[in-house]
């Protein structure tokens, strides 16, 4: 069966009858179950609640009632955002058996408008890595070639997305783990302003950076989910009370008299060549679109990697401290006494890249380094989020490259720092706090594979609604977004 592609194209077969919720739902269900032992872009399904709630929702059309947007779409989520009842294991050994006795704040807005949730996307461990290949249940491949990664740490989202097993997803972003798979896979991935969206129920990484976002086929999908979920929450003290229109009716306003910037950091010297000529082609399109491109410079771009490995790693020590093997999770039977539950349940529990990212953070708070590392880093934080507030000054949005290369080899990058370097377009967003949007822009061709590349907008604090408006506009003047994988 011929499946709908985007929200809306799906909210209008639902309407006009050309399917029923219960059909649609069997049919993405059914795609998952045949294409996900090669993809394994999913580690559970949600099959029995979610043929319950597209039956109700096929009450409802029978009646002759009308339909909300999100009704009966069905939707993927990263498994490290709680859905009551249900297993969330975050791709983590530690939580192999964890079931959610509440769900995210983001997961009760979608359900509130009739979402259908297919069942939980595999991830990165812990949400710690750039490929999906640090999962404890085995990686995730990539729909365009299956012997490359999709990108992390949502890899299972994106690939879901990508692959046609789910209208569109939720995935989390730290440093990219939202945008660098979006690139990777060939689909819309937005990480909104840090604030913007609730944070209650996401397992924590690293709880100054991470933010929930949305994946989609197009960006208005994107923007939909977005204005769905978006909002002060009070269960989540770092959500924003600041008034935030939707999103979604600002995408059809043009361009033309839009300062764009283009910092002349993000177009390094070790850049894949046929990245930077999609980019720099795409950037001419938004010329086209009536958009004034200006050259502008964030000169501490250079440092935001090196203070994000300090920061995020800092914070993965404090936040993976509650899983101790006692209150939950994991916990090592043999153990002789409290000390050794502790340090079993944690060595057999978390995996090599989380271990290692704990131990960097706990090193850098250390009586002794915490103002030599730490606190030096957060002033370096600073700077680069003072880049930002200097450039907007001048421009309304800014675009870069995603990320320096196409996607890379199952296995290519066994060398932590290089897979580190794969962050290195997209962390200096969370760093500061502001939206960031990727969109397809290209492909390119490797090993007789073609790859998608990915066009990054990075927009002005709580501005999300510019952010999308830019990618939308382009991706109407472009058909990047229309290809889709053969499986």
């Amino acid at each position: 069966m011929e499946l709908p592609r985007t929200i809306q194209e799906t909210h209008a077969a639902l309407v006009k009858g050309d399917i029923s919720a219960t059909e649609l739902t069997g049919a993405y269900l059914q795609n998952i179950k045949e294409h996900n032992e090669v993809l394994h872009a999913f580690l559970s399904l949600h099959e029995e609640q979610a043929h319950t709630d597209a039956a109700n929702i096929d009450k409802r059309l029978k009646a002759g009632e009308k339909i909300g947007t999100l009704e009966g779409i069905p939707l993927a989520i990263k498994d490290n955002i709680l859905v009551n009842g249900t297993v969330t294991t975050a791709g983590s050994k530690i939580l192999e058996h964890y079931c959610a006795s509440y769900s995210a704040t983001v997961i009760e807005r979608l359900q509130e408008r009739g979402a259908i949730v297919l069942g939980k996307t595999n991830m990165d461990d812990a949400a710690m890595g750039s490929s999906t290949e640090s999962s404890y249940f085995g990686p995730t491949k990539n729909p365009w070639d299956i012997t490359r990664v999709p990108g992390g740490s949502s890899g299972g989202s994106a690939a879901a997305v990508a692959g046609g097993l789910c209208v569109a997803a939720l995935g989390s972003d730290t440093g990219g783990s939202i945008r660098q798979p979006a690139s990777f896979c060939g689909v819309v991935g937005f990480k909104p302003t840090y604030g913007n969206v609730s944070r209650y129920g996401l397992i924590a990484m690293a709880s100054s950076l991470d933010q929930i976002g949305t994946f989609g086929a197009t960006v208005a999908d994107a923007s939909i989910v977005f204005d769905a979920i978006k909002g002060a929450d009070k269960h989540d003290s770092s959500s924003a009370n600041a008034i935030s229109t939707d999103t979604y009716p600002q995408l059809s306003k043009a361009l033309k008299g839009m300062q764009i910037g283009v910092p002349k950091e993000y177009f390094t010297d070790g850049m894949d060549s046929d990245v930077e000529r999609s980019v720099r082609e795409a950037i001419d399109v938004l010329k086209g679109l009536g958009a004034i491109i200006v050259d502008i410079s964030l000169p501490h771009t250079k440092y935001g990697l090196s203070a994000y490995y300090i920061i995020q790693p800092a914070e993965v020590s404090a936040n993976i401290a509650r899983l101790d093997g006692i209150r939950y999770g994991y916990s090592a039977r043999d153990s002789q006494n409290l000390s050794e539950v502790y340090m079993k349940s944690r060595e057999e529990g978390l995996g090599e890249e989380v271990r290692r990212r704990v131990m960097l953070g706990t090193y850098t708070l250390s009586a002794g380094y915490a103002d030599a590392y730490y606190k030096q880093a957060q002033k370096v934080r600073m700077l680069v989020t003072q880049d930002f507030t200097t450039a907007f000054a001048d421009v309304d949005c800014i675009v870069t490259p995603t990320t320096p290369s196409p996607a890379f080899k199952l296995g290519e990058k066994s060398d932590p720092l290089s897979m580190y370097l794969q962050d290195i377009f997209t962390v200096s967003a969370n760093i500061a706090g502001i939206p960031g949007l990727s969109v397809p822009c290209g492909f390119v061709e490797r090993d007789g594979a073609l790859l998608p590349v990915g066009l990054q907008i990075l927009g002005r604090h709580f501005d999300d609604g510019t952010v999308l408006r830019v990618g939308h506009q382009y991706e109407q003047a472009t058909e990047w977004h229309n290809k889709r994988p053969s499986l």
